[in-house]
């Protein structure tokens, strides 16, 4: 398994996952770590994305104008595009704004899915603060809800092993 983490180049062998969901420091869990970790036994050639960085600075100025602020939202926005299976996960101790926008901009993106179907996979647990949006949205585009982290996993193993 190889794991790209922002903002290293997106050089993906095999199928890939990019790992959507909440970051934001402090109050959600590592999550993708725990992806990954469920990730790393399969016996065929896995990339996964991760936009987690690992010398995030909470002080950048969030704006089009700041060059690391900038370097970070392209480079989500190129990996999720490029990315065979996109895996997002709410977590209930977070509000995740940029998650709810990028569940927008992926669960009705019609010229953004597989031959195969969606590539859009969506866990979101009993306790986030706006799962009824979610559950809605979801419903309404027949985008794939997993009920845990292991099961998103599997939903994203399954669509993937389907891909020519």
């Amino acid at each position: 398994m190889k794991i790209i983490k922002a903002p290293q180049s997106i050089d993906i062998e095999g199928k890939s996952f990019f790992l959507a969901g909440s970051i934001e420091m402090g109050k959600a869990e590592n999550w993708q770590q725990k992806v990954e970790r469920l990730l790393y036994d399969y016996a065929f050639p896995i990339t996964v994305l991760n936009p987690r960085r690992d010398d995030w600075d909470s002080s950048w100025v969030q704006s089009i104008d700041n060059p690391q602020f900038r370097e970070q939202v392209e480079w989500e926005l190129n990996a999720m595009e490029r990315s065979d299976c996109i895996l997002m996960y709410f977590d209930p101790n977070t509000k995740s704004p940029i998650t709810l926008l990028e569940l927008g901009l992926w669960a009705h993106n019609w010229d953004r899915i597989t031959p195969e179907g969606r590539k859009l996979i969506v866990c979101c647990p009993e306790g986030f603060w706006r799962k009824g949006n979610v559950d809605v949205v979801t419903a309404k585009y027949d985008v794939d809800q997993a009920e845990d982290i292991e099961s998103l996993v599997e939903f994203g193993i399954q669509f993937i092993t389907e891909l020519k």
